[in-house]
């Protein structure tokens, strides 16, 4: 029987009404599209809570870059965001706020190196969904409600379509594996259920993750090229 994790949703919640709140303050400030232009179709946009300028329309995401992270402009303005990631007690490589516009659609895909398995993982937190999105992760619909939290290994393929009315926005948080965090992880899933899928990418797309890589020209990307060769 096939026992990878490829999610959990776990025994925390976070306050609605207060994601919702810091939500509010910054709905009106400048987003920016997101960077993967061929995995999408309609409107996916992002803001960053956390990067490794302080700016937040620095929305890219790669694990273990070694560059510190710095608190953007737009988490100043934000105590319960704050507070959620003072609550989890891990280092950081990516904090933003991701934003699928009503009829928008993310295709199938995969990321590089972003299961528990790697030593980097990512967290979900959804701050206004609705039940027409459709995430689909290695076949299986996942029905992320609002305020809850979820780990995702991203390393398996999925896609997200909303079919609402209503943008979907998720509180999304990157980080590195330490004790704290196999502590919190472990009491979910044994550590022999991690494990990294087979995955094949096509020369195709393969090209596509290096043309994007060579734009973003940081040692992170140049390091993911060499290894993509």
């Amino acid at each position: 029987m096939d026992t990878l994790i490829r999610f959990i949703k776990f025994p925390i919640s976070f306050d609605v009404d207060k994601l919702k709140s810091d939500l509010s303050g910054i709905l009106n400030k400048s987003w920016t599209a997101h960077y993967n232009k061929n995995d999408y179709t309609g409107k996916w946009t992002s803001v960053a809570l956390m990067s490794t300028d302080g700016k937040s329309n620095n929305i890219f995401a790669l694990s273990n870059t070694g560059d510190e992270m710095m608190n953007t402009e737009i988490l100043a303005s934000c105590p319960y965001f704050k507070e959620i990631l003072e609550h989890f007690h891990f280092e950081k490589t990516a904090v933003r706020l991701l934003q699928l516009a009503a009829g928008a659609e993310i295709k199938p895909h995969s990321d590089h190196c972003l299961g528990y398995e790697d030593g980097s993982f990512r967290l979900h937190i959804p701050i206004i969904t609705n039940p027409d999105v459709e995430f689909i992760l290695d076949g299986k619909r996942l029905m992320m409600k609002e305020g809850e939290c979820w780990y995702i290994d991203a390393n398996f393929t999925h896609s997200v379509a909303n079919r609402g009315n209503q943008d979907r926005i998720h509180l999304v948080i990157d980080g590195i594996r330490n004790d704290w965090t196999d502590s919190l992880f472990y009491k979910e899933a044994p550590e022999n259920q991690f494990v990294k899928p087979e995955v094949t990418m096509s020369e195709e797309q393969k090209l596509l993750v290096i043309a994007e890589l060579k734009r973003m020209n940081t040692s992170a990307a140049n390091e993911l090229i060499k290894n993509l060769k």
